[in-house]
C-alpha cells in the first residue's frame, strides 16, 4: 500500500447502514449459541444412551481409558455445550471441547482419511476461536463480570 489506510467498503444499499450498525454485536453470540446448541444435541443423545455405548465407541478407536473418557465426553457435550451457548465459563468449556475435537480428529479419525476428520477439525477450530474470544457481549460471563 502507499501509506493510506484501508477503509470499509461502501454499501451498495446505503440505507441499510442503520440496520447493520444495530445488529453488529449479534454475530458472536449467534455463533456461540449455534455451536453450543448443535453440540448439546449430540451430547444429549450420548447422555440418553448411557456411558457404556459411548465408552465402547471410544474403545473401538483405541481411546483409553475409555470409561473415564466417556464421562468426560458426555459432560463436555452436555454441560459444556450449554455453558458455551449461554456464555458461562466460556473459555474453559470451549477449550475443553476443542481438545476433545482434536483427539477425535487426530486419534480416532485421521487413520480413516481427511473426509472422516474434517467435521471435527471444523468444530474444534470454532471452539478454539470461542475459547480465545471468551463469552463476549450478551454472555453470562459478561453479566457476572468474571471470566477465565
Amino acid at each position: 500500500m502507499d501509506g493510506r489506510t484501508a477503509s470499509e467498503p461502501k454499501l451498495l444499499i446505503p440505507w441499510l447502514s442503520g440496520f447493520y450498525t444495530a445488529v453488529s454485536d449479534l454475530w458472536y453470540p449467534m455463533i456461540r449459541l449455534v455451536a453450543g446448541g448443535f453440540l448439546f444435541y449430540h451430547g444429549w443423545g450420548k447422555l440418553m444412551s448411557g456411558v457404556a455405548p459411548v465408552a465402547a465407541g471410544l474403545a473401538k478407536y483405541h481411546i483409553e481409558p475409555h470409561v473415564p473418557a466417556a464421562y468426560i465426553v458426555i459432560f463436555l457435550e452436555t454441560v459444556g455445550a450449554l455453558c458455551v451457548a449461554l456464555g458461562l465459563f466460556t473459555r474453559f468449556f470451549a477449550a475443553g471441547i476443542a481438545i476433545e475435537m482434536a483427539v477425535i480428529a487426530f486419534v480416532a479419525k485421521l487413520p480413516l482419511g481427511f473426509a472422516q476428520m474434517e467435521m471435527f477439525l471444523l468444530w474444534g477450530t470454532v471452539m478454539f476461536a470461542i475459547a480465545l474470544r471468551g463469552g463476549g457481549p450478551y454472555s453470562l460471563d459478561r453479566l457476572i463480570g468474571k471470566e477465565l
